[in-house]
């Protein structure tokens, strides 16, 4: 049972970092822009569609994964561009009811591009096999790797917000945005710049989990959802609360999924614990923010004015 619960505990964790890499950017995006964007889903999805097709152009995983990069990049600065640009000065219904709409575009253009069956895309094979951890516990390589991918793309992003010039202006930006475009800086530029690192950042949780996951057209669509509920619990605008949010909401909703038909066991039947657990384990998440928002209305690391 402890090697059970490690190993979806490890789940958890690396399900915590994809949710954290498409969390980051839409902090960052609405901590500096206060834009609502529900279409931020859709980018992860893409992410992972440009990763199986240069997967199979090249050949190879990890070229694959450098051109995903740029071409999330690209197609974030495309959007700002020409749709969320003219979206800032509007109030947050506008912004939602646009975004929705950029929802059904993309989700149809990569049925239109790439067909409505799911795609593949293969492990790479230098990170197929296990890790043997501790005792008889074994975890996948590839996952592992995820997690370290992760861990220091968190740490890079840290760095980044904390300690450089860009970090610097994207801080004064989140606080006084009109301040910062009188003392010179070209604050539109500073907002696209923004946006295409947040799409990079969903690009590369949608490549990243590609190898297992089916990429499908609306895959990005239930990841939001976790994803509005990630940057709730550690609060809006807080990069740092977005990381330990996403690794708690990754862990309840792993770990919940497995175990709670089996705690149910010692109080209902079988049949009846296996029913009740399927349909109270999505709502764990939900329960976990309704009682971190209880004690911290805010979230876990309330920000003021700036991002952090």
């Amino acid at each position: 049972m402890l090697n059970l619960f490690l190993l979806q505990a490890l789940n958890g964790v690396q399900f915590g970092i994809m949710l954290f890499l498409v969390a980051a950017g839409l902090t960052l995006i609405f901590g500096i822009m206060d834009l609502i964007n529900l279409s931020h889903g859709v980018l992860y999805m893409v992410g992972a569609y440009f990763a199986a097709t240069f997967v199979a152009l090249t050949g190879s995983f990890v070229l694959g994964l450098l051109l995903a990069l740029p071409a999330a990049l690209l197609l974030g600065i495309v959007l700002e561009l020409l749709v969320f640009r003219r979206l800032y000065e509007r109030d947050h219904l506008d912004q939602v009811l646009a975004t929705f709409g950029l929802i059904l575009i993309l989700n149809e253009s990569v049925k239109v591009i790439w067909g409505a069956a799911p795609l593949s895309v293969p492990v790479p094979e230098v990170l197929t096999g296990s890790v043997q951890l501790f005792g008889n516990v074994r975890y996948p390589l590839y996952r592992l790797v995820i997690i370290a991918a992760g861990l220091a793309t968190a740490a890079g992003l840290y760095v980044l917000v904390n300690f450089t010039r860009v970090g610097m202006l994207l801080r004064a930006g989140a606080s006084n945005a009109p301040m910062v475009s009188a003392l010179g800086v070209d604050i539109r530029r500073l907002f696209t710049v923004v946006f295409g690192l947040g799409a990079m950042l969903a690009g590369l949780a949608g490549a990243l989990v590609a190898p297992i996951l089916s990429v499908e057209p609306g895959m990005g669509d239930s990841v939001l959802i976790l994803t509005f509920v990630v940057i709730v619990i550690g609060g809006v605008g807080s990069v740092r609360g977005a990381f330990i949010a996403a690794i708690l909401v990754g862990v309840v909703d792993t770990v919940g999924r497995t175990f709670g038909p089996i705690l149910l066991r010692t109080m209902l039947d079988p049949s009846a614990a296996s029913q009740t657990g399927r349909a109270l384990a999505p709502m764990l998440i939900y329960i976990l923010m309704a009682a971190v928002l209880l004690f911290r209305p805010m979230g876990l690391f309330p920000v003021r004015g700036a991002v952090r």
